[in-house]
């Protein structure tokens, strides 16, 4: 026998269940500001709501508004590692308190165009990792997104900067010229899709560097294998003034870094101090465990999503606020 599909409950049975007019449901329900509806009634349609199993259909809502409820965070085809995977945790959760979802579109030509997803989808807002093309940010402000932030800084001041990580090389290179170490190097990704957030951060290790009246760091690009590492840390070490202490871009270069001194026979910390970033669990675990800078995700999400809520209703953004309470030094045997 035929299973009986189940007639979907609409909002006009919520307004019968409730007594109200189904425009009354809709204000309740879709929250609309400036209605001046008694609590009783408002209680009163949230009630009927959870007795019929009501659940406010996404297409309509999107046909209001004429924008959906999705922020589309966009992706470079980069390796996610613990540090990108936490955050993006943080920001799903984050903007699920705010009735909006995070949907995650890796930018690739392999998969679809861009173009054709915010089509699509018609975002409330587009969270991008690295600048976006005038072009595209004007269709997309005309086809209604709200919002367009870039989460770093975007040099020619045209979007919106919700995170900086040259405070993260800044912190590095201080940490490891207040231990005595008067050389530094800089161990680059390999990626080049990782270059947005690479230079930032080598930015910030060159100005403190150079605050300390100290030669630039030393860049070598480090691959995660040890044999690269190795060699990056021979290059150091045969400098006629050489580097004692490493930047490494992040955790995952610094404990290539470490499995590259084995083989390069050079002592961690005694000859080669090693100072990485994210604080990735595995930080703690390798040998000697890794120094390095771990990052507050859940206040770096608050922000990205107070920043993106304040567009999306039409305020203004808050003031970009000082990075440093991000970021914290994380102490252990390697630095």
């Amino acid at each position: 026998m035929a299973t009986k599909v189940q007639r979907r409950v609409t909002s006009a049975d919520v307004a019968r269940e409730a007594g109200v007019a189904r425009s009354t449901v809709s204000y309740v329900l879709n929250r609309t500001p400036h209605q001046t509806i008694p609590d009783t009634t408002r209680q009163r349609v949230l009630d009927a709501a959870a007795r019929l199993g009501y659940m406010p259909s996404a297409a309509a809502r999107t046909l209001t508004r004429g924008r959906s409820d999705v922020v589309l965070c966009i992706l470079r085809p980069w390796p996610l590692g613990s540090a990108a995977g936490a955050l993006l945790a943080e920001l799903t959760a984050a903007f699920g308190r705010q009735g909006l979802t995070l949907v995650t579109h890796i930018e690739d030509p392999s998969v679809r165009s861009l173009d054709n997803v915010w089509n699509e989808i018609s975002p409330a807002a587009v969270l991008s990792y690295q600048p976006v093309d005038p072009e595209a940010e004007r269709a997309m402000r005309a086809f209604g997104v709200q919002s367009v932030a870039v989460l770093f800084a975007d040099h020619d001041g045209r979007a919106q900067v919700v995170r900086l990580d040259s405070r993260i090389g800044r912190m590095q290179a201080e940490h490891l010229i207040g231990a005595g170490h008067s050389r530094i190097g800089y161990a680059y990704p390999e990626f080049p899709s990782l270059q947005d957030f690479a230079r930032p951060r080598l930015e910030g290790a060159r100005a403190a560097c150079s605050d300390a009246g100290l030669a630039s760091p030393d860049v070598r690009t480090v691959a995660l294998d040890a044999a690269s590492a190795a060699a990056a840390i021979e290059h150091w070490r045969s400098l006629p003034l050489p580097v004692t202490g490493v930047c490494a871009y992040n955790d995952e270069v610094a404990q290539a870094l470490i499995a590259g001194a084995r083989l390069a026979r050079v002592d961690i910390p005694g000859e080669l101090a090693v100072i990485g970033a994210d604080d990735i669990p595995a930080a703690a675990l390798t040998y000697p465990p890794l120094t390095t800078i771990a990052i507050d995700h859940v206040a770096e999400a608050r922000r990205i999503v107070e920043t993106v809520t304040a567009a999306v209703a039409g305020d203004e953004p808050p003031a970009v606020a000082d990075a440093a309470d991000l970021f914290t030094i994380v102490t252990r045997e390697s630095a």
